[in-house]
């Protein structure tokens, strides 16, 4: 009787790390096509709450937006910041943008401060503020006015 040899497989202590590798690939092309759609945002630097007012160059030349909670929009250009007074309004953003614009390139050293009414949509500030920042102004204020107490 002929016996035949017996095949002992031992077995393998190896792990295939080949399916991790190609999910690990896959992860680093959707975080790679997504993370440049994320940022996105207006750039803000927010004063402190006990923050005093800044002096400004009694030189130049102040231009003060308010943004109304009926979507209109009011500014003032003179040599201070004038909430009372206004110089010009739109009605729409596109409206504003290009006459801010035109005020920008007449006037050089501008400086710009925006505020917003109390029952103003937050988004409607924002959009101005990005509007402004797309005709290449950099330095936006935000104006507040002390509460009562």
């Amino acid at each position: 009787m002929i016996k035949k040899p017996a095949h002992h497989h031992s077995l393998k202590a190896e792990m295939n790390v080949v399916p991790y590798i190609d999910v690990m690939l896959v992860l680093l092309v959707i975080f790679m096509v997504t993370a440049p759609l994320l940022v996105q945002g207006v750039k803000l630097e927010l004063p402190d709450v006990a923050a005093e007012a800044l002096p400004t160059d009694t030189q130049q030349t102040i231009l003060t937006l308010s943004v109304v909670s009926d979507g209109n929009y009011y500014w003032n250009v003179g040599p201070e910041v004038d909430i009372q007074s206004r110089s010009d309004q739109a009605v729409t953003l596109a409206d504003m943008t290009s006459k801010i614009s035109q005020i920008k390139q007449k006037t050089a050293g501008i400086q710009f401060f925006i505020r917003g009414d109390k029952a103003t949509d937050y988004a409607s500030v924002v959009r101005a503020i990005a509007s402004l920042q797309q005709t290449g102004i950099k330095d936006i204020g935000l104006i507040t006015e002390i509460p009562d107490e």
